[in-house]
């Protein structure tokens, strides 16, 4: 019988873990990319692989994702999905006050990765006879700037605005992928814990994000992770490349 695959980042903690749990649960092969172990069970027939990585230097993943593409056999698989999850949350303040470094990593892990493993990911299976699809989880904030964290702002608008491009090729060609920019909501996080604990004085938004805690507004990374594989799998996934679990 043939199995699902599925290629996540960011799969050690947060929405990224309760993805790759769900997706196990579900029956998927998971490829999970973290720099960390995933705290998961061991799963038979070797349906779960980790690779210990630093999206910090993408290209020698997208370069190592490509060859292991290559090396699978599609007539075994029902589909294959790229989920790019992973991101970095610079220290809350304006943007004339962060650190070059700090910068370079937010933009390299939140949008250059992605670009990279998206544009390897298509390339390695263009020609599998199966349905395929890219989703990118992104962020209202690609949507509405927040003074205090530019960087993420600008790698989740960017993702937008990568789905777009990428959407009009793909379905240029016979077979495209399908792929979607996807907004999954509030989480509660360990990005939220950080933009609690920021310095009012460098981040204003601070208490709007105490107040989303303390009114239980926050959804759970598992709650999360069953609306957003929710829309991965609908007939009609691909026909918006840009969209919002709220919608």
């Amino acid at each position: 019988m043939s199995t699902p695959l599925t290629i996540l980042t960011g799969a050690s903690r947060g929405l990224g873990l309760a993805l790759a749990q769900a997706l196990l649960s579900r029956g998927h092969r998971v490829l999970a990319i973290s720099r960390r172990v995933p705290a998961l069970p061991p799963q038979p027939d070797g349906r779960l692989v980790h690779w210990a990585v630093d999206l910090a230097e993408p290209a020698p993943v997208a370069e190592r994702l490509a060859a292991w593409l290559a090396a699978q056999d599609s007539q075994a698989l029902a589909s294959a999905t790229l989920i790019n999850n992973a991101a970095v949350v610079t220290t809350p303040a304006p943007l004339s006050a962060q650190q070059g470094g700090e910068l370079a990593q937010a933009l390299r892990v939140g949008l250059e990765a992605p670009l990279l493993l998206t544009a390897a990911f298509l390339r390695a299976t263009a020609g599998w006879p199966l349905p395929r699809r890219v989703l990118l989880i992104s962020s209202g904030l690609g949507r509405r700037a927040m003074a205090g964290q530019a960087p993420y702002c600008a790698a989740k608008a960017g993702l937008d605005h990568l789905a777009r491009a990428v959407a009009l090729e793909e379905a240029a060609r016979p077979g495209g992928a399908r792929i979607v920019s996807l907004a999954p909501g509030v989480i509660d996080t360990d990005m939220q814990q950080q933009l609690r604990g920021a310095d009012p004085a460098l981040f204003p938004e601070r208490e709007r994000f105490v107040a989303l805690q303390s009114d239980g507004l926050l959804d759970t990374p598992a709650g999360a992770a069953a609306k957003v594989l929710r829309l991965l799998e609908r007939a009609d996934f691909g026909s918006q490349p840009v969209a919002d679990v709220r919608d």
